[in-house]
């Protein structure tokens, strides 16, 4: 029944939106499911300048009729979101639905190496009665490391949250901007000082999703946000300083973009 209702809204919101009309999916599987929200700050609820700004999330609370837990904090890499994680369990316990991590691009500036998901040895089974040596592989979490970084958050809530929904979503594009003398952080086109982009910590985290049988909402690609062309200048907080951090248009876009998401998947796996 669950399955039929949510085609039925799906099937509604495509002929809604053929004629032009917003549709409405605050009476989705997601309506008051309690939904964290892990990550940077692009998830942190700040202003610069002076100037607020109204969070995806906070769209998505009122589009959905979630109810948010918000850990994102500004600067923080993937070895924040593991301490946001141990904080999320010590603040709500199992008492949360669904688990979205929007991290990565920090990673990247602060030039993590990407290093492998798993480390290699050899190691005896047992196949077909007979004892042999095969290559083995464990799961690398070095904190050294994006993809140690990645499973190390990935295994602790794997072992935490076994019946919730997690997801992780992308960083986006990157423009220019500058916050002080010395927080000077170019657009995407230039290389990190180990000659990666940020793409490349962007397919490490699609293939993370992969690694861990979680979904992914890959905002790099679909979000519609680039900041490098001019016209995109209005979806971010300023075209001289800050093209990084999307205002409050900019995140208006992300929340469309991660509700219809959202809408794809389950909001819990609990009967």
């Amino acid at each position: 029944m669950k399955t039929l209702t949510t085609a039925i809204l799906l099937f509604s919101a495509m002929i809604l939106s053929a004629y032009g009309q917003e549709p409405s999916f605050h009476d989705s599987q997601w309506k008051n499911k309690k939904v964290a929200f892990l990550g940077d700050s692009m998830t942190q609820k700040w202003e610069r300048d002076n100037t607020p700004r109204t969070v995806y999330w906070e769209y998505l609370t009122k589009m959905m009729g979630i109810e948010p837990y918000v850990y994102g904090i500004s600067g923080h890499q993937w070895t924040g979101v593991y301490g946001q994680a141990l904080k999320l369990k010590e603040e709500h316990g199992s008492d949360v639905d669904a688990i979205l991590i929007f991290a990565g691009t920090n990673d990247y500036n602060h030039n993590i190496p990407l290093g492998n998901f798993y480390t290699e040895t050899a190691n005896e089974t047992n196949f077909n009665g007979t004892m042999v040596t095969r290559k083995y592989r464990t799961l690398n979490e070095d904190d050294n490391t994006f993809c140690g970084r990645v499973n190390k958050v990935m295994a602790f809530l794997k072992a935490n949250y076994p019946d919730q929904q997690i997801i992780i979503m992308t960083p986006i594009h990157r423009g220019f901007s500058t916050f002080s003398e010395t927080n000077v952080q170019p657009e995407e086109s230039f290389s990190n000082d180990l000659g990666l982009y940020i793409d490349d910590y962007v397919a490490t985290l699609k293939q993370a999703a992969s690694v861990w049988a979680v979904p992914l909402i890959d905002l790099y690609s679909i979000s519609g946000l680039y900041p490098m062309e001019d016209s995109n200048v209005k979806y971010f907080m300023n075209g001289k300083t800050d093209r990084l951090h999307p205002n409050s248009l900019g995140n208006y876009r992300l929340a469309k973009t991660i509700q219809y998401q959202l809408m794809s998947l389950p909001a819990t796996f609990v009967e």
